[in-house]
């Protein structure tokens, strides 16, 4: 083993046991991670990764067990140990930051005190000693006020510092590897980025390893020193970072890159990966990628591919690449594989072109939560979870509205749709006012506005099949009243979102996270609606999975001049999808426009620093990081003033004390911020 070596993964076997017989979860894993050095693991949700990071701790679930291979660290078989040896090297040696913070902490126990477990056990401070420690920590993680926050519970933590709660207890021993399992993924743009400045900070301080899993390929351009692509239960491709992102060789990374959404591939649909990942269930015979892949012939089908070396210390398996196969003239003269086609340029919408009356108009909304204490429950104060936003929506157009989680993006959506009733304000649909709608005149009203969640399985009833649920809005709203022409309507809607009409008699759970998102958008489709609020539908999919969501609200768009409302936080979709953007702050528009006008030339102090947090795979498009101090206040005790002055790198006197009124850059570029009020 080589001395600069710090953890050497080798032929690693890992099994499930399911009802329909035992599935191989991690297929003959191998890798090698040096002392100080990130390795990122990326891929597809299904596809090992955090199966692997579980076996390397040996923490797998009660179904799964290791069949094979070693995990040798600092020469040490792990997988040799006894419990109670292996139980010393968790949390001394190896660690591991967990994708949830919230599940992954005590909810009984204070922050404190789980950070204090690992010391106790295997440093043994006690007292003082310990006390110091942990002040030290909670510091170098970037947690203010450590002495009393100490003492608080998971609960009194926002998502980012729970993060670093769990940063902190991972770092507590100062170990030799850190895993970290998706640590960013449910974070904000610039929670996110902290999180990441902090652990490229702490690797860099203290010389530990770092063991990355992820699917973001941005986050992985900004920390990995070596990439390694994970699919259905192997390695497909291996690389430094630099030549990877400079010239990735295998097929599916190569659809990978071509299915993420930006300002450049506006007029094209996205890339996207024909088929799904097949299951782990049975013995393969050929590459895995084959049914998928556009490169593929009949050896890829028929013949495992090796690992084969290329220049620059990459690694792929894949037969494209193979000296000793008669193959397909397909390779370029360096031995670089192109992408099989080209996607054509999308038809453009005549509904975007035109100008029209704007079909939602909504005029300083306004939603308010009572906060309630006390016996009697009296109502105490208020939060302000919309406080006065305008913003409109035309027919066959996208205004994406972002922000933080919490600033009030999905109230805004529900008080649209009186899901929330208003505390103020108008919200007019085809000159309709819907705040003066009740009853049936408002469940009319209703066909016209539909809703797309964040969860599709979250909002599927389990016992009902997929007809049943595309049906569902008709039969309420009464649409298409004969039943044979819902059933035709409900196998239509299933082959327009791109699945099979004889899925119809299958429940919720058989379906993958996107097959259901499309399943949810069939649904809204199924009573015809003319403006579709879309609250994060992509946030938990695959790079793959999104681009074959997106292209298909794209497609419906053009083809029927659907307004959509949609509602995310992911600023490079904003990019390719929108027409229009209005970034939110605390419950209020702090700036809007045409995409081009916000996200090219933001003025905004926040815009500037949401643009500046997205992690990029292209350097020549990377911001100047903005840093903004501490977290996003109470929206139910707001600032004085401008709302975002307590964290704005550009803040004046005058800031504190008048919020700042609207000031027009162009015809359609607004802007709430004093350095435009001169």
């Amino acid at each position: 083993m080589n001395a600069s070596v710090l953890l050497e993964v080798e032929d690693l076997h890992t099994t499930l046991a399911t009802p329909h017989g035992e599935l191989t979860a991690v297929d003959g894993v191998s890798f090698s991670i040096s002392h100080g050095e990130t390795f990122a693991l990326l891929g597809e949700s299904g596809c090992g990764k955090s199966l692997t990071a579980l076996s390397l701790m040996r923490l797998l679930p009660e179904a799964g067990r290791l069949r094979g291979g070693s995990v040798r660290m600092n020469g040490e078989d792990l997988l040799r140990l006894p419990e109670a040896a292996m139980r010393r090297v968790r949390g001394r040696h190896l660690a591991m930051i967990f994708q949830e913070p919230q599940s992954s902490l005590n909810p009984v126990m204070s922050v404190g005190d789980q950070v204090a477990e690992p010391l106790r056990r295997h440093l043994g401070l006690r007292g003082a000693a310990l006390h110091t420690r942990l002040l030290e920590l909670f510091a170098q993680v970037g947690i203010s006020d450590p002495e009393q926050r100490l003492d608080e519970y998971p609960h009194q933590f926002s998502g980012g510092m729970k993060q670093r709660v769990m940063i902190a207890m991972a770092l507590a021993c100062r170990p030799d590897l850190i895993i970290a399992d998706e640590p960013t993924t449910a974070l904000d743009v610039t929670l996110q980025a902290q999180i990441l400045e902090l652990m490229r900070r702490l690797t860099r301080e203290t010389g530990m390893a770092l063991l990355l899993i992820t699917h973001d390929l941005g986050v992985v351009h900004e920390m990995a020193d070596r990439v390694a692509v994970m699919y259905a239960g192997h390695l497909v491709e291996q690389a430094p970072r630099a030549q990877f992102f400079a010239t990735p060789h295998h097929p599916y990374t190569r659809k990978l890159f071509a299915a993420l959404p930006n300002r450049a591939h506006r007029s094209r649909p996205l890339a996207v990966i024909s088929g799904t990942v097949p299951p782990l269930d049975q013995v393969f015979q050929g590459c895995r990628f084959a049914p998928r892949c556009d490169s593929a012939w009949s050896h890829c089908h028929d013949h495992a591919p090796p690992w084969l070396n290329l220049r620059g210390g990459a690694q792929v398996r894949c037969h494209l690449y193979d000296p000793t196969l008669a193959r397909p003239n397909t390779a370029d003269g360096n031995g670089t594989i192109p992408l099989a086609t080209t996607l054509p340029p999308r038809q453009s919408s005549l509904w975007a072109a035109r100008e029209i009356t704007p079909l939602l108009e909504v005029r300083r909304l306004v939603v308010h939560f009572p906060i309630r204490t006390g016996l009697l429950q009296r109502v105490r104060g208020v939060v302000r979870a919309v406080d006065g936003v305008s913003l409109n929506v035309s027919e066959g157009r996208t205004l994406a509205l972002v922000g933080e989680s919490g600033c009030g993006k999905t109230t805004v959506g529900k008080g649209i749709l009186q899901l929330l009733r208003p505390t103020a304000g108008r919200v007019l649909f085809d000159g309709t006012d819907l705040t003066w709608l009740s009853g049936e005149a408002l469940r009319r009203r209703r066909q016209d506005l539909q809703v797309v969640f964040q969860d599709p399985y979250a909002s599927m009833n389990p016992r009902m099949r997929v007809g049943e649920i595309v049906a569902e809005g008709m039969v309420a709203l009464g649409v298409r009243r004969n039943n044979a022409a819902r059933k035709m309507r409900v196998a239509e809607l299933l082959q327009q979102v791109g699945l099979a009409p004889d899925m119809v008699r299958r429940y919720p759970h058989e379906f993958s996270g996107g097959q259901r998102q499309r399943i949810a958008l069939a649904r809204t489709l199924a009573v015809e609606p003319r403006l579709i609020i879309c609250d994060e539908p992509t946030s938990a999919l695959d790079v793959s999975v999104q681009a074959q969501i997106i292209n298909l609200l794209k497609d419906l768009q053009n083809k029927l001049g659907i307004a959509y409302l949609f509602v995310t936080h992911n600023l490079s979709l904003v990019e390719y999808l929108a027409h229009t953007v209005a970034v939110m702050y605390l419950g209020r528009i702090v700036e809007q426009g045409e995409v081009d006008e916000v996200l090219k030339t933001p003025k905004h102090p926040y815009t500037r620093a949401l643009l500046a947090a997205v992690p990029v795979i292209e350097p020549k498009t990377r911001r100047k990081m903005v840093r903004l101090s501490g977290d996003p206040p109470s929206a139910a005790v707001p600032p004085s003033g401008c709302y975002f002055h307590p964290r704005c790198p550009a803040v004046l006197p005058l800031c504190s004390k008048h919020y700042p009124c609207t000031a027009a850059l162009s015809d359609t570029h607004l802007v709430h911020c004093h350095l435009y009020n001169g």
